[in-house]
């Protein structure tokens, strides 16, 4: 199942809230800010920092979508995602946003813009930059508000 397509990382199209998150009669929309939404990327932030893959895996929903910045391969369940960060949380990723703009739905929200994941060479303690374009969508899934889609990607050379 094909749940969100996206143009090459087109921002109004990344801001669109999906289909699927449109109120029925019988939804009742939660209450949320974006402050709020903005704070799960600190939840997000910490799960990475605790090395352990099944944290970051559970602040994801149970269908979500992985589209991460180091692997081509999308990652469409929790023994996928859970996969990647098994590998990945290794060179202890820390996240910072670089820039931001949060759109609210009923019982969804997007956070999209740049961020930045350093990462350091256990072997070396080297530091590495890792310059990204991100989207964050979330959901509500058992009364928590959970990533259902996480797309990130390099940023391309400058063209000019």
């Amino acid at each position: 199942m094909n749940k969100y397509v996206f143009g090459a990382c087109v921002v109004a199209s990344i801001m669109a809230v999906p289909a699927q998150a449109k109120p029925s009669t019988t939804q009742k929309c939660t209450a949320v800010q974006p402050t709020e939404i903005e704070s799960l990327f600190t939840d997000f932030n910490n799960a990475w920092a605790s090395k352990n893959p099944d944290m970051v895996t559970q602040l994801f929903t149970k269908d979500a979508v992985l589209l991460a910045t180091v692997s081509n391969k999308p990652r469409t369940d929790h023994a996928g995602i859970r996969d990647y960060f098994v590998g990945f949380l290794k060179p202890s990723p820390v996240g910072t946003i670089n820039s931001s703009a949060v759109k609210l739905g009923c019982n969804s929200a997007a956070r999209v813009g740049t961020w930045t994941v350093t990462v350091t060479d256990p072997s070396t303690g080297a530091k590495t930059d890792i310059k990204a374009r991100y989207s964050f969508l979330y959901r509500i899934e058992d009364g928590k508000w959970k990533i259902d889609h996480l797309h990130s990607s390099m940023m391309p050379e400058k063209t000019g």
